[in-house]
């Protein structure tokens, strides 16, 4: 059996009813969180910012009080474990990179919801918007 690793983080940005989650539309046609597989040597940390740099041009802070996991099987002999962080935009000017993604937004937690493609994704939106309305110390 083959296992995968990607890793990735549901981005906001704002609070309240003015909270916003990025998400993007790959060209393959589905809406997830930026996200992608982890190169030899990075750490989980580290590939999720480089993924998010790469699609959506944006520098982030991970808040490593954060972290979800999500398993399946792409394919019948591949187990691919994701990796979720929360975080926020730090810098950069967002664009999508044309190879992978078709489009990029930021959507309210209930657009967001909708827009989403897989069931998965949505547990992990669910998580981390409970995780940020938590009090924190």
């Amino acid at each position: 059996m083959n296992k995968e690793y990607s890793c990735g983080a549901v981005i906001t940005q704002g609070q309240g009813n003015r909270l916003r989650v990025l998400l993007v539309r790959h060209n393959a046609g589905h809406w997830s969180f930026p996200k992608g597989h982890m190169e030899q040597g990075e750490t989980r940390e580290e590939t999720a910012l480089r993924e998010i740099l790469e699609e959506t041009g944006l520098v982030t802070h991970l808040d490593n009080g954060f972290r979800a996991v999500t398993v399946y099987s792409p394919k019948p002999d591949t187990i691919k474990e994701v990796t979720f962080f929360s975080a926020r935009p730090e810098s950069g000017v967002m664009r999508a990179q044309p190879e992978e993604i078709a489009e990029l937004g930021w959507y309210s937690p209930d657009e967001a919801a909708s827009l989403l493609t897989y069931e998965s994704d949505r547990t992990v939106l669910n998580k981390a918007l409970e995780y940020l309305n938590s009090p924190r110390s």
